[in-house]
């Protein structure tokens, strides 16, 4: 079956043309050839894309059903497949489980006219380069990395937005809805999924580093890319690191610094309990929820293209969440630092004043914040901020 590759081919086309009086489209001969090569036999109209956007974006019915129906009303014949190429971000690069989860994804997208080239990438900036050169049509990446893309999902990762896995699964399913579709285009660029990476949490190499006030002059990992953490840092008195994603660890691993924030999922993988031996821990308070992101180009994936595939990663949610939990179960209990509730309630209140800062400087989105303090006051309607919001 090669009906996405149709669908990818009237809606890229449509989205960016405007009708003729007579009702048809003005394709120039490049476009042409394009839509005759994937779908021959096709009439494009304005009314077709109408239809297959109402489709699309109905989710009284199932994906499959959606796409069934989309197949009828367009009426083609099978054309060639559609090819694309995916730039995947891994650490470990072609061995690593993110690249090999998106090969297995590859088979089953063939079958609907989509050829992915799925290329492995260790670097994550490189992966962001190529996206904005046009070297991929659509890049794998971090959420935090990602809000140089969409500044709405971007902001999911913000520090202490949501508390908990609950929290994040009903963000998650807000955003998978048709009526959220259109605060996933920014720019040049829509975004084709969103999925859980846990909980980031505090890793220390020594034990009495459980307070703020005892972070002061402790050397902090902070991303090369994002000047707000460095800034953060320093205003608890410890002295920020610039580092990205590969080298943080592998700082942390060697003693160059003391603290590093890194989701359960990463303490095997990337060995952290050396770095935490034999007198550190992991302070057991969450600090962010992270997000991996699938970024597209607008012209290479329509937005109602893009509604589908969204839905089919909240699909996704339980098994990926099975997964990091698997992970996180790696993590011997000895390792866990426990903090008193009077010092959980400073962090909080420490979080919501960095997030109304980094708000007010236009690095996280005022949207985004509101929604996740409705959902955590959805869970927990007795909040103080629930009766006097400020998000």
């Amino acid at each position: 079956m090669r009906f996405l590759s149709l669908l990818f081919t009237l809606l890229g086309l449509t989205l960016s043309l405007p009708a003729l009086a007579d009702n048809t489209l003005n394709l120039t001969p490049a476009q042409q050839a394009e839509l005759e090569r994937f779908a021959p036999g096709v009439e494009l109209t304005p009314e077709l894309a109408d239809k297959l956007r109402a489709i699309a974006f109905d989710q009284s019915r199932s994906l499959d059903d959606r796409i069934t129906a989309m197949q009828k009303v367009a009426g083609f014949s099978q054309g060639e497949p559609l090819k694309r190429r995916i730039c995947i971000w891994d650490i470990a690069g072609r061995a690593g489980p993110i690249f090999k989860a998106a090969q297995d994804q590859r088979a089953r997208l063939l079958r609907y006219g989509v050829d992915l080239d799925i290329q492995p990438y260790t670097s994550e900036s490189v992966v962001a380069e190529d996206l904005k050169a046009g070297v991929c049509d659509a890049a794998l990446m971090t959420g935090m990395r990602g809000r140089l893309f969409n500044k709405y999902t971007g902001t999911i990762d913000s520090i202490g937005g949501l508390p908990s896995d609950e929290h994040m699964r009903i963000l998650l399913q807000v955003l998978a809805n048709p009526k959220s579709a259109d605060k996933m285009v920014q720019g040049e660029y829509v975004i084709l999924g969103v999925a859980p990476g846990g909980a980031a949490y505090v890793f220390v190499n020594d034990k009495s580093i459980n307070t703020l006030a005892n972070a002061a002059g402790k050397r902090v990992a902070v991303l090369d890319y994002d000047p707000t953490q460095a800034e953060m840092v320093a205003q608890v008195g410890a002295t920020p690191v610039a580092s990205d994603i590969v080298s943080a660890p592998n700082k942390f691993n060697n003693g160059v610094v003391d603290v590093l924030a890194c989701p359960l999922v990463a303490y095997e993988v990337l060995e952290l309990y050396k770095g935490m031996e034999p007198d550190g821990g992991i302070i057991n308070y969450p600090l962010a929820q992270i997000t991996m992101q699938l970024i597209g180009r607008k012209d290479k994936f329509p937005n109602e293209v893009a509604q589908l595939v969204r839905e089919e990663f909240f699909n996704s949610y339980h098994l990926i969440k099975e997964r990091l939990d698997q992970e996180a179960e790696k993590v011997p209990d000895h390792w866990w630092i426990e903090i008193p509730d009077s010092d959980q309630r400073e962090y909080e209140i420490m979080m919501q004043e960095a997030r109304l800062q980094l708000r007010e400087k236009g690095y996280y989105h005022p949207d985004m914040l509101t929604l996740q303090r409705k959902i955590r006051c959805k869970l927990n309607p007795a909040h103080s901020e629930c009766s006097n919001p400020v998000e």
